[in-house]
């Protein structure tokens, strides 16, 4: 229970579903003297629900199997996704022990997400809610305890309900930011990371066009406060080099790309299912686009693809997920993006 409109409205679909409900929340908060008004609404909920209420404190946890990979990751010139991580090695992980200490059978969260028969995850009902995208690293075996009471629902109909039954919750604001990021992220970011100003190089030509303020802070496909010395020069962050302190920008073809090779596979159906065409997202906010693997070793856990049509922006460090339809088939971390259009380009002789 995080405080929020969803997971309390999960615990109280459980609870009139029968279930004998047990309400966890995980204090993630960096300082002890943070806003606790996410934990006064949960413990409320709990009391109005009249279901005990526990808070396990995983600050340490939560700083070392997050936090700090997160900040590693930008500082190797890759754009993660904290929340995957999160959901994996703290959420679930920690939860799912919690429950083996008290003798529960099952955990449940408020994700907009379905499974269905024994182990089998697909995306939420709510198309704009769907959280599936951020589950993919949770095994196959913890697959098959979990719950997710919201799949089936949209976020009106939550939030409608939480209103219906007198939660405090149901008027609580949704955050759209990194839960323990306070302020802008790259203020976030600076405090943790030695960032020096270098050059920023054209793809073509090579030539310093301008100064960026720090690798560590621009992703790729950025166009926006990039630092050029020509401010009528249309381009985007093609790569991050952070040995160097580079970072190349180039033409929008530049960052259109065919394929890519990801790492770190965690299937959630049997790898014979993933044969043919799929459907791959790279990014939480981008729809999944048809792709066939091009390779796939299983025993190192990487793969390589090629999509139907150039996708923006194939980022290092992002998050792949396969699809069939709206089950969701594996997971991955982005490597490398390969061969774009102006590589294509360049290779035939084009200017």
């Amino acid at each position: 229970m995080s405080g929020g409109v969803d997971s309390s409205v999960a615990a109280a679909l459980l609870q009139r579903q029968g279930y004998q409900v047990l309400g966890a929340m995980l204090d993630l908060r960096s300082d002890a003297g943070e806003d606790d008004s996410a934990l006064q609404s949960a413990r409320e909920v709990a009391r109005r629900l009249d279901i005990p209420f526990e808070i396990l404190d995983r600050r340490g946890e939560f700083a070392e199997r997050v936090v700090t990979p997160m900040v590693k990751a930008y500082a190797a010139g890759e754009t993660p996704n904290p929340c995957v991580g999160c959901n994996a090695t703290i959420k679930f992980a920690e939860l799912l022990r919690y429950a083996d200490s008290v003798g529960a059978e099952l955990v449940a969260s408020g994700h907009y997400a379905r499974r269905r028969g024994a182990a089998e995850l697909w995306r939420g009902r709510d198309a704009a809610k769907d959280q599936s995208y951020f589950l993919w690293r949770i095994s196959r075996a913890e697959l098959a305890r979990l719950r997710f009471p919201l799949g089936e629902s949209s976020k009106a109909a939550v939030r409608q309900l939480a209103l219906a039954l007198g939660l405090p919750s149901a008027r609580r604001r949704e955050s759209q930011n990194i839960c323990f990021v306070k302020g802008k992220f790259k203020d976030f970011l600076a405090s943790r990371l030695e960032a020096r100003p270098g050059p920023l190089l054209d793809l073509a030509s090579g030539e310093v066009i301008g100064e960026h303020a720090g690798a560590a802070f621009y992703t790729v496909g950025q166009r926006r406060g990039l630092g050029l010395w020509r401010s009528h020069l249309e381009r985007y962050v093609v790569e991050v080099r952070p040995a160097s302190n580079e970072v190349v920008v180039g033409p929008r073809e530049a960052v259109l790309w065919r394929g890519l090779e990801a790492e770190g596979l965690n299937l959630l159906a049997d790898a014979g299912e993933l044969e043919g065409e799929v459907s791959a997202q790279v990014r939480y906010r981008a729809s999944a686009q048809k792709a066939r693997l091009s390779s796939l070793d299983l025993e190192k856990g990487v793969l390589s693809l090629v999509f139907e049509e150039p996708q923006f922006a194939i980022t290092p460090g992002q998050t792949l997920a396969l699809y069939r339809g709206e089950r969701l088939l594996a997971g991955a971390f982005i490597k490398r993006a390969m061969c774009s259009l102006w590589e294509e380009r360049v290779a035939i002789g084009g200017s």
